[in-house]
C-alpha cells in the first residue's frame, strides 16, 4: 500500500487540517498529477442531474399530506373528522372529512401539477447533449452523465452545462463574451478570460495533452465570487501556479455569444452548480393580516372549547335529576350502564367539539389563498405601471404579502439608480486647481465649436499641461470597460472623425460616462488586445499601455486601481475612487484646490471622484507583484488578504484631480416621495454616496424642504463631540420643539411645527451600534431611534450593504414594529430588501440582482405610488373584510346550534341537515366573499391616488384591531339569537294532529326539528349573503351573478335535496321538509322580518358613524355620491379589470 497516501489521509483527517474541509481539488481531463506531487486522491461529487422538483411518483402521496397537515387548520379538522369516525358523533364524517377532502385534494392537484411541470423541464435540462473531450476526441452524451473533471466544448449560443473553469477559446486574445440573463436577468455581454497558461490551446488534442489540477473553493451560491486556483504542470518542472477569481468562472445557465467556441473543465456539476444553489427560498415573510389571522383562530379555539365544556357540564347536571339520563324510550345496556363516568364525560365533550367545530373555518385558508394569487394579478396587469422605455412591467415574486403593501409605515430607499435614472452624464473635471468643461472654458467664455473638442486652459504651464495629459490618460486606462463594436471586435478602430464611434460596455454607468466625457476632451481609449490598453492621443497618435495589474473597486475600499507600463517603459499606478478613500492616501498635489472644487459639485447633487497616480521603480513593482500573487492564490481569507495588499499599494499618491458626473432624477420622484409622506409613511434614503451629494439629491425629490432643519450625526460632528453629548444634543433639539410627533403630524407639512431632517454617516452608525464597554449598547439605540421617530426624514450615507440591513432591522424591531418596506436596484440593496417586511427591486441598469431577491419588482420608483395608495389599500381593504367576514358568518352558523342545545336535553342534536352543514362554507356563502375580495373598491382609484391622506385610515392593521374583530364577533352573536329565538317564538305553541304531526296553533305549519332547523338555516344564507351586498361599494354584473346566484342556488338545492327521492341515501330526513316550510304563508313573512331585524343594527350602526364620527375615506364616499348625483354624466372611474368588465353601476 502506498505509505504516502495513508499519511496524507490521517494528516488530512487525524491533524485537524482544515484547508482539506474548505476546498477541493479537481484533477482536469481525470489525469494524475506526475510523480513527486501530491497523491492522486479521487473524491466523489454529485453528477451534473438537475432536481428542482419536490416530489417523485412514490413519495407524492405521503409527502405532500404531510406538508399539508402542518398546516394547523388542516392538523385541527383531520383530528375532529377522526373523532368523528372513532366515537358516536352527532354528525356524520362527512361533514368535517367531505370539507378537509376538497381543501386537501384541490391544493394536492395544484401542486402536484407544478411538481409535474417541474419533472419536464428537469428532464429536459438533463437529456440535453454536450460536447466533451476522450482520449483527444470529441465525444456526446447527455448532459446529467457529466463529472466533476471532464473537459467541455461549448459552441456559440449554447448554454453552459455545468459550472466550469474557462481554459481557452478560439479567440486569440483568451476571452469569450457571456450573457447571464437567465441567472441575474443582465442582458448585457459580459468578458471572461481564459487562464493565462492555457489560452493557447486551440484543438481537441491540445487541451487533452492538458495536466494541471485545480483548487478551489467548495459550492457556495454567491453568483459573483469565486476563489481558486490552478497548477499547470509543465513536463517535469514544478507547476505553474494561477489565481482563478469569478472572471475566469462560466456559471451553468450562462450562454456562450459572439464566440466561436470555448473549452472549460467542469468543476461544480449537478445541485453543488450556483444556480442550483441560489433554487433554495428566501426566508418566509408572515404579513401582519396573517399574524392576526392566527390570533383569531385561537380565541375562536378558546370560544370552541369552553362551548364544549359548559355543555358538558351542563348536560351531567341536568341528568342528575332522576330518568332523565334513560328516558323510557332509550334505555341503556348494561354495558353503557357500567362505562366509567370520566370516559363517558371526555366522550361528551368531543361530541360536542365535533358540533361546534364548524365555527374554525377551514375553507378561509383556501379562499385566503385564491384571494392572494388571484389579486396578484392586478398589479401585473396594470398597464399604467408598464414603462415603455425599458419595456418592462411589475413583476410579483411572492403573493403572501400583497395586503402588507396597505400597511407600510417605513420606506427604506436606494438612491442611485432607484430615486435617480442611474444614466450618468459627464460633467466637468478638475485638474491642478482648472476646471475643465466639455465645449466650454472655465472663466464662462465659450468657444467656438470648431472639432470635437474645446480645450478649457488656453495657456497652461509645461507641468500643468503634463499632468493634465496624465490625468486623461488615467481615466482611460483605469476602468474595466469593454469595447464593442459593430463591424468586429477584433478588427481595426474606426476612426473617432468618422462619425460612428464605439460602444462601452461596462457593469458601471460612471466608467462609461468619465471614458465618454475624456473622449471629447481629446483621449479615447481604444481598445484592450493582448493584454495591451490602446488610447489614442490629442495628436490622433495611438498609445500602447501594457496592463500588468488590476485592483480591482469594491463597495468597502470605494476606489480601484490599474497598473500599467507604458511604450518607455515606466510604470504607473493609477487610482480613482471616493474622495473619502483617495485623500488619505495623497502625499502631494493640489489637495486643497480640488477638495474645494469636489464639496462644491457634492452640493449641487453631482457624482464626484477623485484620481491620483504614483510611478514605480521596477524594483517597487517586483515587491508589489509577489505580494498581490501570494494575495491571489490563496485559498483562505483570500480577500482579506487581497485588501490587505491593496492598502500596501495604495499609498503616497500624487493627487492629479477629480471629476463630476451628473445622475438626473427620476422622473416624477419627487411627487412620489411627497405622496408617500401625506399619507403618513417616513421615507429614509440609505445611500453609499458622500453626504453633500445625497443632500442635494434629497433637496432635489422633496424629501427635504426649504424650512427642514438639518441635523447631523456624522462623524466630523463626533470627533468634536463625544457620540454621547452628540446624541443628547441632537434629542434635546427634536424634543424642545415638538415633544414627540405622532404619526399623523410628524412630516413637517404642517406650517406651525417645527421640521427635522437627519443625516448619519456609515462610521456613526457603526458607533451607535457598537456595544459599550459596560457590555450595553441599548441606550444608544433608543436615543437615536427616539431622534429619528421625530424627524420628518432620515438621510444615511456612506452605508455598506450590510449597515442598510442593519438600519431596516433596527426600525423593524423598535417597540412600535412599525412595517417597513425597503427599495433598492442593486446586488447593494439584497441584504436591506430581505430584511424589510415587504421588498421592492427596482429593474434597473445595475443588474437584476434586487428583482430577483425582491417580493415584488416595479420598472421605476415611480410606480411606487401607485402600488401602495391604491393596490395596497385595496388589498388590504379586502382581505380584512375576507378575514372578519368569514368570522362573523360561522359565529351566525353555529352559535344557534349551541343555542339548540339548551331546547333538546344537551344530546348533542343536531339543528341542520348533513348537506347544509357540508355545503355552508363550500358552496353557499363562498363564491360572494371571494369575488368582494377581489373585486371591491371603497372608494375609486383616482379619490386614491388624488388624496394620499386616505391611506392613514387603514394604518397600523386598522380593520383587524380588536375593537372591530369583538365588533363582528358581538354582531354575528346578535344574528344568531335572532335566527334561533325568531323561529322559535314562532313554533312556541304546537298541537297534535289526528295523523301524530304536530303543527302550530297560530301558522297551521307542519312543525318539526328538520323545518325548524331549515327555516334557521334559510334566514342564516339570506342575511349573511345580504350583509355582504350591503358592504359593497362597487357593482359589477358579475357581482349581482354571484350575489343573487349564490342565493338561488341554495333555494334550488334544497327544493331539490327535499323534493326528491334519492336512491344513494339510507334514509332521507329532510324529504319534502324545505317544500313544506315555503307553502306556509307565516314562514315568508317571518324570513323577511328576521332578516331585516338582523341587519338592522349594522346599517343603523354605519349610518350614526357616518353622521357623527366619519372617517377621511367616509367623507369621502359622500362627496363622491354628492358630486354623481349634482353631474349630469356618469363617472369616469373604471374597475382593475376594466378591460375585461363591462362598466359597472358605483351606489
Amino acid at each position: 500500500m502506498d505509505c504516502s497516501l495513508v499519511r496524507t489521509l490521517v494528516h488530512r483527517y487525524c491533524a485537524g487540517e482544515e484547508n482539506w474541509v474548505d476546498s477541493r481539488t479537481i484533477y482536469v481531463g481525470h489525469r494524475e498529477p506526475p510523480p513527486g506531487a501530491e497523491a492522486y486522491i479521487p473524491q466523489r461529487h454529485p453528477d451534473n442531474r438537475i432536481v428542482s422538483s419536490k416530489y417523485t411518483f412514490w413519495n407524492f402521496i405521503p409527502k405532500n399530506l404531510f406538508e399539508q397537515f402542518r398546516r394547523i387548520a388542516n392538523f385541527y379538522f383531520l383530528i375532529i373528522f377522526l373523532v368523528q369516525l372513532i366515537i358516536d358523533t352527532p354528525t356524520s364524517p362527512v361533514t368535517s372529512g367531505l370539507p378537509l377532502f376538497f381543501v386537501i385534494t384541490v391544493t394536492a392537484i395544484k401542486q402536484g401539477y407544478e411538481d409535474w411541470l417541474r419533472h419536464k423541464a428537469d428532464n429536459a435540462m438533463n437529456q440535453c447533449p454536450v460536447h466533451f473531450i476522450q482520449h483527444g476526441k470529441l465525444v456526446r452524451k447527455q448532459s446529467r452523465k457529466l463529472r466533476v473533471g471532464d473537459i467541455v466544448m461549448v459552441k456559440e449560443d449554447e448554454t453552459f452545462p455545468c459550472d466550469l473553469i474557462f481554459l481557452s477559446s478560439s479567440r486569440g486574445d483568451g476571452t469569450c463574451h457571456v450573457t447571464t440573463a437567465s441567472l441575474d436577468g443582465e442582458s448585457s455581454h459580459k468578458t471572461h478570460y481564459a487562464v493565462q497558461d492555457t489560452k493557447g490551446f486551440h484543438t481537441e488534442e491540445d487541451i487533452d495533452s492538458l495536466h494541471a489540477t485545480i483548487e478551489c473553493e467548495q459550492p457556495q451560491p454567491d453568483l459573483y465570487k469565486f476563489v481558486g486556483r490552478i497548477n499547470v504542470y509543465n513536463d517535469r518542472n514544478d507547476p505553474v501556479v494561477r489565481p482563478l477569481g469569478s472572471e475566469n468562472l462560466l456559471l451553468r445557465g450562462a450562454t456562450l455569444k459572439n464566440t466561436e467556441k470555448i473549452f472549460g473543465v467542469a468543476i461544480y456539476t449537478g445541485m453543488e452548480t450556483k444556480m442550483a444553489l441560489n433554487y433554495q427560498s428566501k426566508s418566509q415573510k408572515r404579513s401582519a393580516v396573517e399574524k392576526s389571522m392566527n390570533v383569531f383562530l385561537i380565541v375562536y379555539l378558546c370560544i370552541l372549547i369552553s362551548k364544549a365544556l359548559i355543555n358538558t357540564v351542563l348536560k351531567y347536571v341536568w341528568q342528575s335529576k332522576p330518568f332523565r339520563d334513560e328516558p323510557w324510550y332509550n334505555q341503556k345496556t348494561e354495558s353503557e350502564r357500567q362505562r366509567n363516568l370520566f370516559l363517558r364525560a371526555f366522550t361528551d365533550f368531543l361530541a360536542f367539539m365535533v358540533l361546534f367545530n364548524y365555527i374554525i373555518p377551514v375553507s378561509m385558508y383556501v379562499t385566503v389563498e385564491m384571494q392572494k394569487f388571484l389579486g396578484s394579478y392586478f398589479i401585473t396587469w396594470d398597464e399604467e405601471m408598464f414603462d415603455e422605455d425599458t419595456g418592462e412591467g411589475p413583476l410579483v415574486n411572492t403573493s403572501d404579502l400583497n395586503e402588507e403593501l396597505g400597511q407600510v409605515e417605513y420606506i427604506f430607499t436606494d438612491k442611485t439608480g432607484t430615486l435617480t435614472e442611474n444614466n450618468m452624464e459627464f460633467k466637468e473635471c478638475c485638474i491642478e486647481g482648472h476646471v475643465y468643461v466639455p465645449h466650454a472654458v472655465c472663466n464662462g467664455q465659450v468657444l467656438p465649436s470648431t472639432s470635437g473638442i474645446d480645450m478649457i486652459d488656453s495657456s497652461p504651464g509645461a507641468g500643468t499641461r503634463e499632468r493634465e495629459e496624465l490625468f486623461f490618460r488615467a481615466l482611460c486606462l483605469c476602468h474595466t470597460i469593454q469595447v464593442k463594436d459593430d463591424d468586429d471586435v477584433d478588427g481595426p478602430r474606426k476612426s473617432p472623425d468618422s462619425g460612428k464611434s464605439c460602444v462601452y460596455i461596462s457593469s458601471s454607468p460612471d466608467e462609461v460616462a468619465l471614458v465618454e466625457g475624456v473622449q471629447r476632451l481629446g483621449f479615447t481609449y481604444l481598445r484592450l488586445k493582448d493584454n495591451y490598453m490602446e488610447i489614442l492621443n490629442r495628436e490622433n497618435d495611438v498609445e500602447r499601455f501594457e496592463l500588468l495589474e488590476i485592483l480591482s473597486f469594491d463597495s468597502v475600499r470605494r476606489r480601484m486601481s490599474v497598473i500599467v507600463k507604458s511604450a518607455t517603459g515606466e510604470i504607473y499606478l493609477f487610482c480613482k475612487g471616493a474622495d473619502s478613500s483617495v485623500f488619505p492616501r495623497v502625499i502631494e498635489g493640489k489637495v486643497e484646490q480640488i477638495r474645494a472644487r469636489v464639496e462644491r459639485n457634492a452640493v449641487e447633487g453631482l457624482r464626484t471622484l477623485c484620481v491620483a497616480y504614483k510611478r514605480l521603480v521596477p524594483e517597487e513593482y517586483e515587491g508589489v507583484c509577489a505580494l498581490l500573487q501570494a494575495a491571489k492564490v490563496a485559498l483562505q481569507d483570500r480577500e482579506r488578504k487581497l485588501a490587505e495588499a491593496y492598502e500596501q499599494v495604495e499609498k503616497d499618491l500624487i493627487l492629479l484631480g477629480a471629476t463630476a458626473v451628473e445622475d438626473r432624477l427620476q422622473e416624477k420622484a419627487a411627487d412620489t416621495i411627497e405622496a408617500l409622506q401625506k399619507a403618513g409613511i417616513k421615507v429614509w434614503v440609505l445611500t453609499g454616496d458622500k453626504m453633500e451629494t445625497a443632500a442635494a439629491t434629497c433637496y432635489a425629490c422633496k424629501l427635504f424642504r426649504r424650512n427642514t432643519q438639518l441635523l447631523e450625526l456624522t462623524t466630523k460632528k463626533i470627533e468634536e463631540q463625544s457620540l454621547h453629548d452628540v446624541l443628547f444634543e441632537l434629542s434635546k433639539t427634536v424634543l424642545r420643539h415638538s415633544g414627540g410627533l405622532t404619526r399623523d403630524n410628524f412630516s413637517g407639512l404642517s406650517a406651525d411645527m417645527q421640521d427635522y431632517g437627519l443625516i448619519i454617516d456609515g462610521a456613526a452608525l457603526s458607533l451607535i451600534m457598537k456595544p459599550r464597554e459596560d457590555g450595553s449598547c441599548g441606550n444608544y439605540r433608543e436615543l437615536f431611534l427616539e431622534i429619528c421617530r421625530n424627524c420628518s426624514a432620515v438621510l444615511c450615507c456612506r452605508m455598506a450593504p450590510l449597515q442598510k440591513a442593519q438600519i431596516v432591522k433596527l426600525i423593524k424591531l423598535s417597540k412600535e414594529h412599525p412595517i417597513t418596506l425597503a427599495i433598492g436596484d442593486g446586488a447593494n440593496d439584497v441584504s436591506m430588501i430581505l430584511e424589510a417586511h415587504v421588498g421592492i427591486g427596482v429593474i434597473g441598469k445595475e443588474g437584476r440582482q434586487a428583482a430577483r431577491n425582491s417580493d415584488y419588482a416595479v420598472p421605476k420608483f415611480k410606480h411606487l405610488k401607485k402600488m401602495l395608495l391604491v393596490h395596497g389599500h385595496f388589498y388590504y381593504i379586502r382581505i380584512s373584510e375576507l378575514v372578519q367576514y368569514f368570522f362573523y358568518k360561522n359565529v351566525c352558523f353555529i352559535f344557534p346550534q349551541f343555542l339548540y342545545q339548551f331546547f333538546c336535553g344537551f344530546s348533542q342534536q343536531t339543528l341542520y341537515d348533513t348537506a347544509y352543514l357540508t355545503l355552508y362554507n363550500i358552496s353557499f356563502t363562498s363564491l360572494p366573499i371571494l369575488l368582494y375580495s377581489l373585486m371591491e373598491q371603497h372608494v375609486s382609484i383616482d379619490t386614491l391616488r388624488r388624496d394620499p391622506s386616505l391611506y392613514r385610515d387603514i394604518a397600523k392593521n386598522a380593520l383587524l384591531r380588536w375593537r372591530v374583530f369583538i365588533y363582528w364577533t358581538f354582531l354575528g352573536v346578535f344574528d344568531a339569537l335572532v335566527f334561533f329565538f325568531g323561529a322559535y317564538f314562532m313554533f312556541e305553541n304546537t298541537t297534535v294532529t289526528s295523523n301524530g304531526q304536530i303543527m302550530t296553533t297560530n301558522t297551521h305549519m307542519i312543525f318539526g326539528n328538520w323545518t325548524f332547523g331549515t327555516l334557521v338555516f334559510t334566514v342564516m344564507v339570506f342575511t349573511v349573503t345580504l350583509k355582504l351586498a350591503l358592504d359593497t361599494h362597487y357593482w359589477t354584473w358579475i357581482n349581482h351573478f354571484v350575489i343573487w346566484g349564490s342565493l338561488l342556488f341554495y333555494v334550488v338545492f334544497s327544493l331539490l335535496w327535499g323534493g326528491i327521492v334519492w336512491p344513494f341515501l339510507n334514509y332521507q330526513r329532510m324529504y319534502y321538509v324545505f317544500i313544506q316550510m315555503l307553502s306556509s304563508g307565516p314562514a315568508w313573512l317571518l324570513i323577511i322580518l328576521l332578516i331585516t331585524v338582523s341587519l338592522l343594527p349594522d346599517v343603523l350602526k354605519k349610518v350614526l358613524c357616518r353622521q357623527l364620527w366619519p372617517s377621511a375615506t367616509e367623507r369621502v364616499q359622500q362627496s363622491t355620491k354628492l358630486k354623481a348625483s349634482v353631474a349630469a354624466a356618469p363617472g369616469t372611474d373604471g374597475p382593475l379589470l376594466k378591460d375585461l368588465l363591462p362598466r359597472p353601476r358605483r351606489h
